[in-house]
């Protein structure tokens, strides 16, 4: 199965290279590596390896895996208090690399929401149990991936993004308009990984995956269910702010180590995602965004 997205920025159909692909067919594909996985997904194993990410050790994988991936290291800071000469002391420091400054600038449209995360994005205007791609929609609405009754009517049927994180990507999320934050909680869950192979398999991963919910009063567009999935060898989900008032294109968080997702779900009829995106989802084929750029449109 390869993994074919829509690159926004070149225009280009792209075939993702995969971090980690064999290990990931080998743990949804065959019988022993489901029963490993049972165990993987667990809390304690999944942070563990995560953790060992942040060791010295790791920091021997940084400079092959940014030849491998071709990741333009240029665009990025040192971690700080290092040089570019010798940027990261482990691979979570590089992991979660930030931009340089105007490196991502945020699309200042009042209308237009800009990309949370730099990301692979799927998009809909409104979900329902009959939508299969990347899951059946009835793993995909308010009421399973929000876990909380209090906020499942306000968001019943409203536009959904669903931007998925590889490893190779940039790893902060951030805010995409003025605003404050009404609620805050946490969603215990396991740490399946978020790859389109793992999907296909298991259905249920975004709702009952580990993860944090915030729900934000914005400006612009409404009430949004901001919602940050975990997955396998996550070690964290980390909120890097206070959680009260913010600003569009502000840093919200940052996952460490592993694939990640994001989804932001919005109030029926306050926005819908840009066409492109909602042209190639129901395909099965994700739109890779730049942070900043478009991704729908009040």
């Amino acid at each position: 199965m390869e993994i074919k997205y829509f690159n926004r920025e070149n225009g280009n159909f792209e075939i993702e290279k995969v971090y980690g692909d064999k290990a990931v067919r080998w743990m949804y594909q065959s019988e022993m590596g489901k029963t490993l996985t049972n165990l993987l997904v667990k809390a304690p194993l999944s942070v563990i390896y995560g953790a060992i990410q942040s060791s010295a050790w790791s920091k021997s994988k940084v400079d092959p895996f940014i030849k491998d991936f071709n990741i333009a290291i240029d665009d990025y800071l040192p971690e700080e208090g290092r040089e570019e000469i010798d940027p990261y002391s482990s691979f979570n420091a590089f992991f979660i690399r930030r931009f340089k400054e105007g490196k991502r600038p945020f699309t200042s449209t009042k209308s237009v929401m800009p990309a949370f995360s730099e990301a692979r994005y799927f998009g809909y205007e409104s979900i329902n149990d009959n939508d299969t791609i990347p899951v059946k929609g009835k793993y995909l609405n308010a009421k399973e991936l929000l876990g909380n009754e209090k906020w499942t009517s306000t968001f019943q049927d409203g536009p959904l993004l669903l931007a998925r994180l590889c490893p190779v990507d940039y790893h902060r999320f951030h805010f995409p308009d003025n605003g404050k934050v009404v609620d805050y909680y946490k969603v215990g869950g396991e740490y399946h990984s978020v790859n389109p192979i793992a999907l296909k398999e298991k259905a249920d991963i975004f709702s009952t995956n580990i993860r944090e919910v915030t729900i934000l009063e914005t400006e612009n567009f409404g009430k949004l269910a901001y919602v940050e999935v975990g997955a396998i060898c996550v070690g964290k989900i980390v909120q890097s702010t206070d959680l009260t008032n913010f600003n569009r294109g502000d840093e919200k968080g940052f996952f460490l180590f592993g694939g990640s997702t994001v989804i932001v779900i919005g109030e029926k009829g306050k926005w819908k995602p840009c066409e492109e995106i909602l042209q190639y989802t129901p395909q099965g084929i994700e739109t890779y965004v730049k942070l900043g750029t478009p991704v729908a449109n009040a």
